[in-house]
This record gives structure tokens, sequence and C-alpha cells, in this order.
């Protein structure tokens, strides 16, 4: 069995989730952690090499990013320049097809694979949603999430100037739609209105019915918690009124990190390129006997 090498790329919420599924996997083992300030090492990380380049490691297979979603793309193309596999769970869903074509490019010059876009939304609610698909042609698919809190969105407010702590809550509304309730602590001299113009104006918030709220202390509300409610409902062949339904309530970094781990296991079984997680077969994202998973799962 071949030992595959993850580096872990940041160390925020998800880094940490992903440490703990790499070594959970038995095929996998860490290369090492990139982090911004190398000197800041946690007790869990002793042991391991923690610096800030890929290229100061050896050996890496892939890269598992645990990047905020806006830094996925140039994290991904110096990893792949070093022919290292990637894997990211990059969640702006309009700019999806734009990052794979560029990073389909950069893979396939550098003899490597990137997988993107591959926590659970998109991720495996993708492969889900295809699965539905398969099943009911003709039809509407929601996808309803929450209520929990949302990385990416949360990462998004944390950038905006002016916050000093942030929490992004979904709550869904039904059919697809859903609001978001920010919650901002305020560095000193900064309007709080200013603060909650810019995070309404982000792509991240500009499309859903979004409220920004100033409070105390951000850390007595955290819960990572999170969920989602896929529902589809339509026709097979000619046949009318059929409802499938997949809910699930998850530990948001947790479950994003596992993801990853799978389609980590998955790149080095796939030709130079980049994908998507419905493109790619899901018996590679497994660890064990090709034969024997079929005998347990089919």
């Amino acid at each position: 069995m071949k030992i595959i090498r993850a580096a872990i790329v940041g160390y925020g919420n998800i880094g940490k989730y992903v440490l703990d599924a790499i070594e959970s996997a038995p095929d996998f083992e860490v290369a090492g952690v990139v982090r911004r300030n190398p000197n800041d090492i946690p007790s869990e990380l002793t042991g391991y090499t923690v610096t800030d380049s890929l290229t100061k490691l050896e050996n890496v297979d892939v890269a598992v990013l645990a990047t905020p979603t806006r830094q996925v793309e140039k994290f991904a193309k110096e990893a792949l320049a070093l022919g290292i596999n990637t894997v990211d769970s990059f969640d702006i869903h309009g700019d999806i097809v734009a990052l794979r074509r560029s990073l389909d490019k950069e893979a396939k010059a550098n003899n490597a694979v990137s997988v993107i876009s591959a926590g659970w939304d998109p991720g495996t609610d993708s492969v889900v949603r295809a699965l539905l698909e398969a099943m009911v042609p003709k039809g509407i698919t929601y996808t309803n999430f929450g209520p929990g809190m949302s990385m990416g969105h949360t990462v998004a407010v944390k950038a905006i100037e002016g916050v000093k702590a942030a929490l992004s809550m979904t709550i869904p509304m039904g059919t697809s739609v859903h609001r978001r309730m920010v919650y901002i602590e305020v560095k000193d001299g900064h309007r709080f209105e200013d603060v909650a113009a810019a995070i309404k104006a982000d792509n991240y918030f500009a499309h859903d019915e979004t409220h920004v709220m100033q409070v105390d202390c951000v850390d007595n509300l955290l819960d990572m918690g999170h969920g989602v409610n896929l529902t589809r409902k339509g026709v097979s062949g000619k046949t009318q009124n059929q409802l499938i339904q997949f809910d699930m309530k998850i530990n948001n970094p947790a479950l994003t990190a596992q993801v990853l781990i799978a389609v980590a296991r998955a790149s080095m079984k796939q030709q130079p390129g980049a994908y998507t997680m419905i493109e790619i077969p899901m018996i590679d994202m497994l660890y064990g006997d090709r034969e024997d998973l079929i005998k347990r799962l089919v």
C-alpha cells in the first residue's frame, strides 16, 4: 500500500480538522503544515514540519488547501507548478467553471491533478444533486442550507475592513432561498454602519437577504454545526410526482476536511487536469480493495 504524503496549506478551522482526518486515514501521512507564521506551533503539530512554503517540504504528493476561498487559485497554482496535486473547498458557485479552466491548464502543464470545490457544498451535495437528476431527469431541485455557521461567508466577513471578529449564520427560508444573519465585533475607529454596508455589498451577501448586527463577543455565539436538505421533485420517464429528499446535520469544518482527504486519495488515480467531484468515480475516494468495496457497497 502506497502511503500518500499530504501537506496541509493553511491551519485555521478547516486545517485543524484536516490534520485529524489525515491522522485517521491508514493510507495517509502528514508531509508538513504550511502557514503564515511557521513559528506558531500548537501542541498538536509537535513532531511535524511547520513551514511557510511548500518548497521547504519533501516528497509531497498532494497539497490540501485549507485557505480562504479567494486565495485558492493562487495557492493551487503554486503547488501545481511544483508537480504537486491539489484539493480545495472553493465555494463561490458562480466562479467554479472559470477556476476549473484555469487550474486544468496549470495541472496538465505540470503533470498534476487538481480537484476543486470539494467540500460538502459544493462537493458531496453536488454529487447528490447529480444523482437526483439522473433519477428524476425532469423537475426542480431545492437546496436548503442550515440553520448553521457558513465557513466561507464568515471568512469573507472577517476580510472586510473594520471587522474585528465575525460569524455568518445561514437560515433556510425554503425553496433554495436563504437569509444571512451576520454578527460582528467592530474595530476601534470604524463606524458600524460603514462596515455593515460593505458586508452587504460583498458578492457573498449581495444576492441574499442579509442582516448585520454588532455584538460584544462573537465567541459567545459560535457553533460550527450546519446542515442541508436537498429536495428533488419531478418526473422519471413519463411518471410524475417523484419526490426524493436528502438531509444531514453536520459539523461544518470536520465534514469539509474529511471530504478533502477523500478527494486527495482520488486525485492519485486521475489523469492530469482539474476536476470537480461529479467527474470523479466515487470508488476512487474510498480506502480499500476495489473488489471488497464493490462486494460491500453494491
